[in-house]
């Protein structure tokens, strides 16, 4: 069934909404202390730019094989410029709402090549204006009909004003909505068909669980007061539990990797999930192909993608 999915994904349209973001890497060598305090000096030889947040899920969706348009808030400046020119290299469409009075949301992480370890992560956060989020959501209302499936990616950096405005829209334009949430209130999510929180997400909304059936009996009831059609909980090396409205509940094991590293997991899998349903997969199916994609995401280094071929391979590998 996967290999025939996969092949249906390359018609998709899937629009990818939320909080995009330059991720910055500086990359040198560590050798000595600072004189000025008990810190490493870092003399950084390289300089690497990658789309994050929301972006590096449209980046999860063009890899699969479908056409992606990102939508996002931005400041008008260099990085915006960067993130434009990165998905554009990938055949992303990207509409930014750029904002004067804002900066392009980047997280710098400075890498010490010769450890293998990251020194320092610096966040430049700008919370977007009322008239951005605004512009954005006309924007989305406006392209809505053009795309068979939408993805939330809300990283909490206040660029999704209107959640419930843009799912409710998607339902009454008969198109399924999958989030990736934030926060520890999901009530603006209510009436999304699936969302996707990790573990730590999860307990922080719905309280810690003792076992699979504690997980079951709380997901449920988060699915019964926001009008939800399924929870997926992703949890790393035990890997993935969906609680469905139906009562359904299906757990699916991690795949074994050397490397485990989850940098884009999460984004790999809610990419997967909205791929599938753009050609009116099952859910069951979409979360099956998404544990694969997962498994091989997370057997890379950094923020990585799964293609077609990859997850062809590793389907091989079972048959």
């Amino acid at each position: 069934m996967l290999p025939q999915l996969l092949e249906k994904i390359s018609r998709a349209r899937v629009l990818v909404v939320g909080d995009a973001m330059l991720d910055r890497y500086w990359y040198g060598d560590v050798e000595r202390i600072s004189p000025e305090a008990p810190v490493p000096v870092v003399a950084v030889k390289e300089e690497k730019d990658l789309p994050g947040g929301a972006a590096n899920v449209a980046r999860s969706v063009r890899a699969l094989g479908a056409q992606c348009t990102l939508f996002s808030i931005s400041g008008d400046d260099r990085e915006a410029d960067s993130l434009e020119r990165l998905l554009a290299a990938e055949d992303i469409r990207c509409h930014l709402e750029r904002d004067k009075l804002l900066n392009t949301i980047v997280k710098l992480r400075v890498i010490s090549k010769h450890l293998h370890q990251q020194m320092l992560r610096v966040d430049f956060d700008c919370p977007a204006s009322k008239d951005a989020r605004v512009k954005l959501l006309d924007n989305y209302l406006k392209h809505l009909p053009e795309y068979d499936a939408v993805i939330v990616s809300d990283y909490g950096k206040g660029g999704l004003g209107y959640i419930q405005e843009m799912i409710q829209a998607a339902h009454a334009a008969g198109r399924p909505v999958v989030v990736d949430p934030k926060g520890d209130d999901y009530s603006g999510y209510r009436g999304a068909n699936l969302i996707t929180p990790n573990r730590k997400e999860f307990e922080q909304v719905a309280g810690r669980f003792r076992d699979n059936a504690d997980l079951e009996r709380r997901a449920m009831k988060l699915v019964q007061d926001l009008d939800l059609g399924g929870v997926l909980v992703t949890r790393g090396e035990d890997g993935m539990s969906l609680v469905q409205r139906d009562g359904k509940v299906l757990h699916i094991r991690a795949r074994a990797r050397e490397v485990f590293d989850v940098t884009g997991a999460g984004d790999t899998v809610i990419a997967a999930i909205g791929c599938a349903w753009a050609v009116g997969s099952g859910l069951e199916d979409a979360v099956h192909l998404a544990n694969v994609a997962a498994g091989i995401v997370v057997g890379k280094l950094g923020a990585a993608t799964a293609s077609p071929a990859e997850i062809l391979n590793e389907l091989g590998k079972e048959g």
